[in-house]
């Protein structure tokens, strides 16, 4: 299937979906977009961030026209500059944005999670389209600031949660808001990670600055501090707060994704967290969140549970799943959530393929032996993308091309990133906070102000 087909049948999969009320579309930049050079014709892209993720994001954009590629690590630039020969390279996401802004449509951001913001809000106020990894941002004020000026500039935004697009959670979502279950009012989501050293302190020792690691750049807007060989470049970085935000900011935004669409979560009213001893400079070893929620109109009140590091939900409430071999003490289940409801309970076993079913009446149901009216547009699969991950990059380019805009756009991203990431503050604060999600503000614990918004480094200001 060619990019032009796969274009046609999303485009009415989305019309469809529109007579049954769901259908959304954007005006602004886009449509001009469409109007000045066609939905067929290629989108000009820089990419900053060209390893792990930041690389998928490249992949996601191969048919259109890269243009510009931005990483710290010159080995990581060039090796993926080998396949883009015409692009031009960048150590410094500020410099690069400068010097391209005339030759570039959008911007895809796939970088360590202090870096997210930062590089984000400079291509929005250039009126630039936007991809960024997940989670979205690295603080609660920095997804607010990026939802804002995304609706201001009217362009196409995506968080990087690439289930968000695949059928299957699609069809999960369907069936919560069609009461499949009856009304919800326990969720419990888990993750297997960190698989990174986090619950420690910082290290003493400094290291030379290899010569292909621009370090100044890396820091970016966090506070300096040494090089360390293999502690915080690469992935490691996860684990430190002033870099990533732990296991809950790398997998809720999976995780979490289903239950926050399908039941209409928004922002909670109350947020409390425990784990491992505070550590000042790492997310701890395990941790505990739980976050209560009010009735969304006949939707009851809610708590939501999320657990990381090796807990898990009470065995009782999976309903037939197996989540932890007991003798070996084996994880069985690495990444899933139940949905309880009055009427049944949702078992999602695999976050990456989307695979769930239903207990109902003593036994697990398939849930493709379900009635579940299609109520949700699909996004059609990328030939050769296996991994299903592609329809995520394509719902978005599509979106920039002028046609129905991304289902996970900042709109919807931001506030489910400010709910995922509430569960920091309140283990950094060590305090049950009350929220206030329309202004951002613990009201019974202002010491929780600072890890809502950061300070930044000269330069690298949100």
């Amino acid at each position: 299937m060619s990019t032009r087909t796969n274009r046609r049948d999303f485009l009415k999969n989305a019309g469809n979906a529109g007579a049954a009320g769901v259908g959304f579309w954007i005006t602004g930049r886009q449509s001009v977009w469409a109007q000045e050079k066609g939905p067929n014709a290629r989108l000009n892209v820089a990419c900053i961030g060209t390893g792990g993720r930041g690389y998928a994001s490249v992949q996601g954009c191969a048919k259109e026209n890269i243009v510009a590629l931005c990483d710290i690590d010159e080995n990581r630039l060039n090796k993926a500059g080998e396949n883009f020969k015409e692009a031009k390279k960048y150590t410094d996401y500020r410099i690069m944005l400068e010097k391209e802004e005339k030759n570039i449509d959008a911007v895809t951001v796939g970088t360590p999670d202090h870096h997210h913001a930062p590089a984000a809000v400079r291509a929005l106020r250039m009126g630039k389209h936007v991809y960024v990894e997940k989670p979205m941002t690295h603080s609660i004020y920095e997804a607010r600031t990026l939802t804002r000026l995304a609706a201001e500039k009217k362009v196409a935004t995506q968080m990087g949660n690439q289930g968000h697009s695949r059928d299957e959670r699609r069809r999960l979502v369907e069936a919560l808001q069609q009461g499949i279950i009856g009304n919800v009012t326990e969720v419990h989501c888990w993750t297997n990670r960190p698989i990174w050293p986090q619950g420690i302190e910082r290290p003493t020792r400094t290291d030379p600055i290899p010569p292909s690691i621009h370090w100044e750049e890396w820091i970016g807007p966090a506070p300096m501090r040494p090089y360390v060989e293999q502690v915080y470049h690469d992935f490691r970085w996860r684990g430190w707060w002033d870099f990533g935000t732990g296991a809950l900011g790398d997998m809720a935004c999976h995780v979490m994704d289903a239950a926050f669409w399908g039941l209409k979560l928004g922002y909670p009213t109350s947020a409390e967290a425990e784990g491992d001893p505070l550590s000042k400079e790492t997310a701890p070893k395990w941790m505990i969140v739980r976050c209560q929620f009010p009735a969304r109109g006949e939707m009851p009140p809610l708590k939501f549970t999320w657990y990381d590091g090796g807990k898990l939900p009470p065995q009782e409430v999976a309903k037939g799943i197996q989540l932890k071999d007991e003798e070996k003490g084996n994880i069985l289940v690495a990444n899933g959530n139940l949905i309880v409801g009055d009427k049944g309970t949702i078992v999602v076993t695999d976050e990456q393929t989307g695979d769930w079913k239903l207990w109902r009446d003593g036994a697990l149901v398939g849930n493709k032996d379900l009635q579940i009216e299609q109520t949700l547009p699909r996004v059609p699969r990328v030939p050769g993308d296996l991994n299903g991950m592609g329809s995520h990059h394509l719902e978005w380019l599509t979106a920039c091309k002028g046609g129905p805009k991304s289902l996970g756009d900042f709109s919807y991203s931001g506030p489910f990133t400010e709910t995922v990431l509430i569960g920091i503050p309140a283990f950094r604060a060590g305090k049950k906070l009350e929220w206030d999600g329309s202004n951002m503000k613990a009201t019974n614990c202002p010491e929780a102000d600072q890890y809502i918004k950061r300070e930044y480094r000269k330069g690298w200001e949100v």
